[in-house]
């Protein structure tokens, strides 16, 4: 049977998601922990793949595996195996087709900045001590939501078909202390989310025009695009799913 897993993880002591050569990521943990629990070979797909350092307070993979009995008592002895920066949420049957990557039909980011040093948040969320123009960010960050094509914030060397995103929000809100910018789109770029963010950041700091970001995505050369902020600021916040991939 197919089954969808919901989870979320810290990313701070993971390679990424996908599985890699000498590095430990979320996809091998996860693997490995089911592979044992279950007692047969699991391999479990991700809805996409975040990149080292990145975290996800939802993401969705999907697996195939013999029936289970008792779905939460399942997650219950799976989250005591997994190591504590990963927690298993649910895992529910789906059509025998459902695909946790190329069914999602929007996904949404959300970058976390502050603006004074805090011990806690060092980790969670990227420092700018700078003032910032968050209306002038906001601005801009409307344009994007006028534009298809985001070569320009993908990284160098990629493989995809096409540069083409769906971008149907954008934009920075306060929450507490923390300035957060939130991202939806259907599908989104390798590094696309932190280069998108360096960029408004150059535009809050003053760096940079509001107008040139019209000239940097129709340039779609990276070179013309802000620098790509850290890692440890991104998280991957929502997957949807059409109804119709519930068994």
């Amino acid at each position: 049977m197919r089954y969808f897993i919901e989870l979320s993880y810290n990313g701070k002591d993971y390679h990424g998601w996908q599985i890699q050569p000498e590095s430990v990521s979320v996809q091998e943990v996860l693997e490995r922990t089911f592979s044992t629990y279950f007692r047969q070979e699991i391999k479990i797909t991700g809805a996409g793949r975040t990149d080292t350092g990145v975290h996800a307070a939802q993401m969705f993979a999907h697996m195939d595996c013999d029936p289970i009995e008792e779905l939460e008592d399942a997650v219950y002895r799976l989250n005591s195996f997994l190591p504590k920066d990963i927690s298993v949420k649910e895992i529910f049957p789906v059509a025998k087709d459902a695909h946790a990557r190329f069914d999602a039909t929007q996904r949404e980011y959300q970058y976390k900045v502050i603006q004074s040093k805090n011990p806690f948040l060092y980790e969670s969320a990227f420092l700018v001590p700078q003032e910032l123009d968050v209306d002038r960010m906001n601005e801009a960050a409307a344009i994007l939501l006028t534009y298809k094509d985001f070569q320009c914030f993908s990284r160098s060397k990629t493989d995809v078909k096409t540069y083409h995103c769906d971008i149907v929000h954008a934009g920075w809100n306060w929450e507490d202390e923390i300035l957060v910018f939130t991202i939806r789109a259907d599908r989104f770029l390798r590094n696309m989310v932190r280069a998108i963010v360096g960029t408004l950041l150059e535009i809050g700091l003053g760096k940079m025009e509001v107008d040139q970001l019209h000239a940097i995505i129709q340039s779609k050369d990276r070179s013309e695009a802000g620098a790509s902020v850290p890692a440890h600021g991104l998280y991957l916040t929502r997957v949807t799913y059409p109804e119709s991939i519930k068994n």
